[in-house]
């Protein structure tokens, strides 16, 4: 089984470093461009089953990268939304340090000592994401190849649960706007990361890829 792990393209928020969590934003047309190029990557490449956040951001994201002929596959599950961020959303990183500057420091130094204030913590989003990832891989077999489109907190516990990583080490990797993650294994529970943080189809290899919040 294979499983690729992507995440939605770049929104307005995105780039002017606002949170933006479970509010539903939609991609700019750079972020358009960027799921288009996903799309075109992924072309020629058979998907048996695709799923995807229902936030519109990686919905869009997902149906861009199958395609219009595989469009319809797609499937939605609301376990894999983007980390509740309370009443951070809506707010950019400068505003946050204003307003909660010692949970922002917790947050970027011990991520997983942080309940966000009216949110999530990065536990709960593990548990629900991947029961979620687990569902979409249900009955899939060694030649089959599973899509599934997030977003980056959920990318990122997923990714140190399979590495084997305490999710306070989120941060020693990145995930860039719709970054490819390739998995292989016999099933969710065994799975290994063979592709990491792969977005070629629309950066450089030493080109800037990186989001301005979270």
């Amino acid at each position: 089984m294979r499983i690729l792990l992507a995440r939605h393209g770049e929104t307005p928020w995105n780039a002017e470093g606002r949170y933006q969590g479970q509010i539903d934003i939609p991609l700019s047309p750079v972020g358009e461009a960027q799921a288009k190029a996903l799309g075109e990557r992924l072309r020629d490449i058979p998907i048996t089953r695709a799923v995807a956040s229902p936030l519109t951001r990686a919905a869009t994201t997902a149906r861009f990268a199958l395609g219009e002929s595989r469009a319809d596959m797609l499937e939605l599950d609301p376990e894999l939304q983007e980390i509740a961020h309370g009443e951070w959303e809506g707010l950019l990183a400068s505003e946050i340090l204003d307003k909660d500057p010692a949970r922002l420091q917790a947050w970027r130094e011990e991520p997983d000592t942080v309940l966000m204030p009216g949110g999530e913590s990065l536990r709960q989003v593990l548990d629900r994401s991947w029961r979620g990832l687990a569902r979409a891989a249900e009955g899939l077999g060694d030649g089959d190849t599973l899509l599934v489109v997030a977003h980056d907190a959920v990318n990122r516990v997923i990714l140190c649960r399979i590495l084997g990583l305490p999710i306070s080490k989120l941060w020693t990797f990145r995930q860039a706007p719709t970054t490819l993650n390739l998995l292989e294994g016999p099933d969710v529970e065994r799975l290994e990361v063979v592709r990491l943080n792969d977005c070629a189809h629309h950066t450089p290899f030493f080109g800037e890829a990186k989001h301005r919040a979270l």
